[in-house]
């Protein structure tokens, strides 16, 4: 099928990037890459030609434009052009390079060849239409934070009641699976991930046998807290939640009814202006924030039970 995608271009100062990453991903976009132009970023993105016209492009520039004027930055430049369906397929995959993430992480394109030599977790990528390239500060801060909550952890631990137990996590909108694979190199012995989007739960499955991950220690399914329950058979030990801020506002309730007196939870995807809102939400549910991180206007809470 010949031009049945358009490839659009976002010409802008840097510190417009991540804004942009989440407005395209807001929009319906499949697929971004970034790359630098002098001292100018450009971000490419792929959206299919049935779902989108160009009233929608014409918005998308003028949400550009007013994203950009509420941080005091100059416009950025939105071009865009029709190509065909293998030119989307393999296009902005050449814009995707190796990429370290924190202390321990290395995202590796399934494309490229491994490193000969690195200490570092590589995860072999390939997210294809799904959200999730450790490109985005949500999932860079996500990575860290399950950097920090796992590392050292064996995959079996004694809970404080001298039970032999495993860790089993939750990771809610999985996306390409990349919060769900980290976790597992890190050490926990199971994650169950549950993404709305059927195209998110085959990138997760996918990438799991790139990392050869076994089925049984990565159980994807499509679907939200609702599916979760009937998926696990006992409350989970930690919760992963990458979406948007009003998606975790309305999940609280029903996530804190997987979760046991001690589980922890990294929630993300929330602007800075959000997160009061979400953290009282997850006070409200019984929950204490017990830190927040943030990179450029995005944050990240760390919490656990009260």
């Amino acid at each position: 099928m010949a031009n049945t995608w358009w490839e659009l271009q976002i010409l802008s100062e840097p510190d417009l990037e991540d804004s942009i990453f989440w407005r395209l991903e807001d929009f319906g976009c499949r697929g971004t890459a970034s790359e630098n132009k002098g001292n100018l970023s450009l971000v490419r993105a792929y959206l299919p030609t049935i779902q989108t016209q160009l009233l929608d492009l014409a918005a998308l520039s003028l949400w550009l434009r007013q994203d950009a004027l509420c941080v005091g930055l100059s416009s950025p430049s939105l071009q865009w052009q029709l190509i065909d369906e293998e030119d989307w397929a393999t296009s902005w995959k050449q814009y995707w390079h190796p990429q370290e993430i924190g202390d321990r992480f290395l995202i590796n394109p399934a494309w490229l060849p491994l490193p000969e030599t690195t200490e570092r977790l590589v995860i072999r990528l390939d997210p294809g239409v799904a959200f999730g390239t450790g490109n985005h500060a949500t999932t860079q801060l996500c990575l860290e934070s399950l950097e920090m909550r796992l590392s050292g952890v064996p995959q079996s631990f004694v809970t404080t009641s001298g039970k032999h137990e495993h860790l089993v996590i939750a990771d809610i909108g999985c996306g390409s699976g990349i919060l769900s694979i980290g976790a597992l190199l890190l050490g926990a012995e199971k994650v169950y991930a549950v993404d709305t989007d059927p195209l998110a739960v085959q990138s997760t499955i996918s990438n799991g046998a790139l990392n050869d991950i076994s089925p049984e220690r990565l159980l994807p399914a499509q679907g939200s807290v609702d599916v979760l329950t009937k998926l696990v058979s006992q409350p989970v030990d930690g919760i992963v939640c990458n979406i948007l801020a009003d998606v975790i506002i309305e999940l609280v309730p029903e996530m804190s009814a997987i979760a046991k007196p001690e589980t922890w939870a990294i929630f993300s995807g929330i602007l800075l202006e959000q997160s009061k809102a979400v953290a009282d939400t997850l006070e409200q549910n019984g929950w204490i924030v017990a830190t927040l991180w943030k990179r450029k206007e995005w944050c990240c809470l760390n919490v656990r039970r009260s």
